[in-house]
């Protein structure tokens, strides 16, 4: 049986997203995604909790896909984890609601790789400022796919978005198909996944 993702997106600026635009357009015409623009749906951050349960409920993968800001994600994102993930029905006595989920988190990220290291600037791995959103899946009793990250990305260039979009079709139709297995424990990211799969074996 094929998986059911949905997808939580949450830019607050995606209409000068050149690389978030792009990434969204995989989305479509994708029959078991469904995409949920949060600013879109929430201009003045009233998040309708029973509706956003229901859509949880209803799905096997989430995708939390947001650029990363300060470290983080941006606040009508950080108010939906708030808000939504409820103790005692996410988390806590008899919060069992997500339980045998699966989260994957989709970034853009304005620094290079090589910032994201002891060396740059940022000092730790992308991976390190994610372990908050790590242990809420684990919380929650869900598990935590490696994150799909795109690095540089207000420099990406057509052919670098082409090649990433490329990425993030293959991401997706593994979500969405009926091979989809928990890898978690095998790759930091979602990008490792993918480039050894191009050049190795379809087996996955």
């Amino acid at each position: 049986m094929q998986p059911k993702v949905l997808v939580l997106f949450a830019h607050p600026l995606y209409e000068k997203s050149l690389i978030n635009k792009s990434l969204c357009r995989v989305y479509k015409n994708v029959e078991n995604i469904t995409f949920h623009d949060l600013y879109e749906v929430y201009p003045e951050f009233d998040i309708d909790i029973k509706h956003e349960k229901e859509l949880l409920r209803s799905h096997d993968i989430i995708i939390w896909h947001h650029p990363f800001y300060w470290y983080s994600c941006p606040p009508l994102l950080k108010q939906w984890i708030d808000m939504v993930l409820e103790f005692k029905w996410a988390y806590g006595p008899g919060g069992h609601a997500l339980q045998g989920k699966f989260v994957m988190q989709t970034i853009s990220a304005g620094g290079s790789q090589i910032a994201y290291s002891q060396e740059g600037g940022n000092k730790y791995p992308i991976r390190q400022y994610l372990r908050p959103f790590q242990q809420t899946a684990n919380l929650c009793k869900m598990t935590y796919l490696p994150p799909f990250v795109v690095y540089d990305s207000n420099r990406a260039d057509s052919e670098k978005i082409k090649n990433i979009v490329s990425h993030y079709h293959e991401v997706i139709d593994w979500l969405t198909g009926e091979n989809f297995k928990d890898i978690s424990a095998e790759y930091e990211l979602m990008t490792d996944f993918i480039t050894e799969k191009t050049q190795g074996t379809d087996e996955y």
